[in-house]
């Protein structure tokens, strides 16, 4: 099933983007005439984990309003499927927007492995793929694509900020506990490329799993100096909150990324105050752009942006700075995808480019867990950790974007 989104029409003007929506405006006259783009994005909008969907869907129209509904001067409509966090149900809905939609470009998806399910599909049928949150090491490699790229992150990099902070803190018996699939296991792997002590306990629990007593106890009982976890969306609610009802949080220091943000710190309040992440991008990032971004998000949906927020919203500007260099044609695909790989945009984050794998250089931080004066609850910056970082994986990739 699918369901066409209309831009909402009132436009949200930001000072701090007027050199964005000049961009727009310059881009407007080349394909007024054309054919709406027709683009699907899947993305996890129901479950224990919709709110990370949500937010990349949030970001995204957020920037399509701001653009006057058009990206590279063409009117978009959005397709937009829920891929339920089931690989199968993503195949499905994916063929929909491939043979009945006729989508030129597919956005998605959140999670790594509906990413595993959809990739092969796109790029058979001749789209363009853009990841703006899953970015597993499978791809990032000998399997790399010039038709892939990937907004976030390689999922290993945030990991290996831990990793590092591990290290600093002279920490020798790390436990780590990670959902079962893809991104977990690179979570790990990321963690180890940093963190040259012990892993004294590796624990994968499924993908739904909400109830983490039993784990909760294997940890306290083998007395880790840490623990590390990556638990997104509903499971990191979950685990931050028995955590601190269990006791450990006074007794076993919490190193975690993409457990605890924006989009999960609403349900997790108190209980994640303290505690230590990582992550590219933070609301608290200062440069003007991302101060406007952050006050346009907040004023518009009335939540804090996460960086799936953000992340979305980078896809959307991406998007659209690639097909103002094509003048709005979609049908050469090698030549856009070469202007996908130019990334001229403003991120958010600031500096940024993409790696000849089509996944990030970036800077990447340690954050923890702030109430805020108005009693919201948000990340803050402590510290960078890594500059201009790009991921181990991409000396293994040859498949070169065509000029």
């Amino acid at each position: 099933m699918s369901h066409a989104i209309k831009p909402i029409l009132r436009q949200i003007l930001v000072p701090a983007l007027a050199s964005v929506l000049c961009l727009a405006a310059s881009g407007m006259g080349m394909a007024a005439n054309q054919t709406k783009l027709r683009l699907g994005m899947v993305v996890t909008l129901s479950g224990s984990s919709s709110v990370l969907g949500t937010q990349t869907r949030d970001g995204f129209q957020l920037a399509l309003n701001q653009l006057g509904g058009r990206l590279g001067g063409r009117e978009v409509e959005l397709f937009l499927v829920d891929d339920e966090l089931k690989p199968d149900i993503a195949v499905q809905r994916l063929q929909g927007l491939l043979a009945r939609d006729q989508v030129e470009l597919v956005v998605g998806p959140i999670f790594s492995n509906i990413l595993q399910a959809i990739h092969k599909p796109v790029i058979e049928s001749g789209r363009i793929l853009i990841s703006p949150n899953a970015g597993p090491s499978l791809y990032a490699g000998g399997q790399c694509s010039p038709y892939f790229t990937v907004v976030s992150y390689q999922n290993d990099q945030a990991h290996e900020v831990m990793g590092r902070y591990a290290e600093d803190k002279a920490y020798r018996r790390i436990a780590v506990i990670m959902p079962n699939y893809q991104a977990g296991k690179d979570a790990v792997a990321g963690f180890r490329r940093a963190f040259k002590g012990e892993i004294s306990d590796e624990i994968y629990v499924p993908m739904t799993q909400l109830d983490f007593s039993a784990e909760l106890a294997r940890i306290a009982a083998g007395k880790p100096d840490a623990v590390f976890t990556f638990m997104p969306g509903g499971m990191g609610v979950a685990l931050v909150k028995q955590y601190a009802q269990a006791g450990l949080a006074s007794r076993i220091p919490f190193l975690s990324t993409f457990t605890f943000d924006e989009a999960t710190l609403p349900a997790q309040q108190e209980a994640a105050l303290g505690l230590t992440g990582s992550t590219s991008w933070s609301p608290s990032l200062e440069n003007p752009p991302n101060k406007a971004f952050v006050a346009a998000y907040e004023a518009t949906f009335h939540s804090i942006p996460s960086a799936y927020a953000m992340q979305g919203y980078d896809t959307a500007m991406l998007i659209h700075s690639a097909l103002q260099q094509t003048a709005g044609e979609t049908r050469d695909r090698d030549r856009l995808a070469a202007a996908i790989r130019k990334a001229d945009f403003i991120s958010m984050r600031g500096k940024f480019r993409f790696n000849i794998n089509g996944y990030p250089i970036q800077d990447f931080y340690q954050v923890r867990a702030i109430r805020r004066p108005d009693g919201q609850f948000q990340t803050e910056i402590v510290d960078k950790i890594l500059t201009d970082y790009a991921d181990a994986y991409a000396k293994d990739c040859r498949a070169i974007v065509p000029q």
